[in-house]
């Protein structure tokens, strides 16, 4: 079954026996390559004592490779009608669970607990659309979802600005989030050629591996995040305007906030290290 599920005609056949027409709208790309998916088991490191949580199994290539290694793999599929596909091609192992549910309406904490009680080891792999990544790996580092670390598939560029260093040229507001909670790492380069069907972008595989304690410590976290989304919502502006505008402080307020935290008034979002975010959320959230 292995070599088939890797086969472009076997899937294109299993998916007209169950009548699916993959959905552009659900962003469906599964990932075909048998290599990749050998590449992403062996850096995973995981053993018989992981648990695999996998959002977006697809047709079941990667969740065939991950079963051979791990104790348990629980895979969340959003569209119903891939279930019966996935039952078919996994159909050998019994130490897979395949879920239907949208993970971003799932309560993850609970199906952790859930599923994994007794586990130390617990990963997350992703293949999963573009469109929704951000909201997908926010949700798993703002909850604080224990895990040791999450391996997603993720368009090239979206892969540059997530695991830019703060204070790059090329960072947005991601950045910094996920770089307050976890090491970021771009892992290898994957072709468009290895999805079906086939994108328009190559990809990348990034390693999130997840801190004991976030980067820095802030007084007030929700006013950190705060800052940063307002502030790089009007990346092109001196930080002084959005932080006036967007967080309702006086002109006199964020001048002396800023002078206090020696950050320049002419200075920009992207320019900023996460530790002077730190300095200058701790300062506003006393005013």
């Amino acid at each position: 079954m292995y070599n088939e599920i890797c086969n472009l005609k076997f899937l294109r056949e299993i998916l007209k026996k169950y009548d699916i027409k993959l959905s552009k709208s659900l962003g469906q790309n599964f990932l075909i390559n048998r290599g990749i998916c050998t590449k992403i088991v062996k850096l995973s490191q995981i053993n018989k004592h992981t648990g695999v949580l996998e959002i977006g199994p697809g047709g079941g290539v990667l969740t065939f490779d991950l079963a051979l290694k791990a104790k348990k793999v629980v895979a969340v599929e959003i569209d119903k009608k891939l279930i019966p596909v996935l039952n078919y091609t996994l159909k050998n192992f019994n130490n897979i669970k395949i879920l239907k549910g949208n993970i971003l309406n799932i309560d993850i904490k609970k199906l952790i607990n859930e599923e994994f009680k007794e586990f130390d080891d617990i990963i997350v792999c992703a293949n999963i659309p573009y469109y929704i990544t951000s909201q997908i790996i926010m949700r798993f580092l703002e909850e604080k979802i224990n895990v040791k670390s999450i391996f997603v598939m993720v368009q090239k560029e979206a892969a540059l600005r997530m695991c830019s260093k703060p204070g790059h040229s090329s960072c947005g507001a991601i950045s910094y989030s996920v770089r307050y909670f976890s090491y970021p790492k771009i892992l290898f380069n994957v072709s468009k050629g290895s999805f079906f069907p086939t994108p328009k972008v190559d990809s990348c595989l990034i390693l999130l591996e997840i801190r004991k304690e976030p980067a820095i410590k802030v007084e007030n976290e929700e006013m950190f995040f705060k800052l940063i989304k307002s502030t790089f919502l009007e990346r092109r502006k001196t930080i002084k305007n959005p932080i006036r505008t967007r967080m309702n402080f006086t002109k006199e307020q964020v001048l002396k906030a800023l002078k206090e935290s020696n950050i320049p008034s002419s200075s920009r979002a992207q320019e900023l290290s996460l530790e002077q975010f730190g300095v200058l959320s701790n300062l506003i959230s006393k005013i």
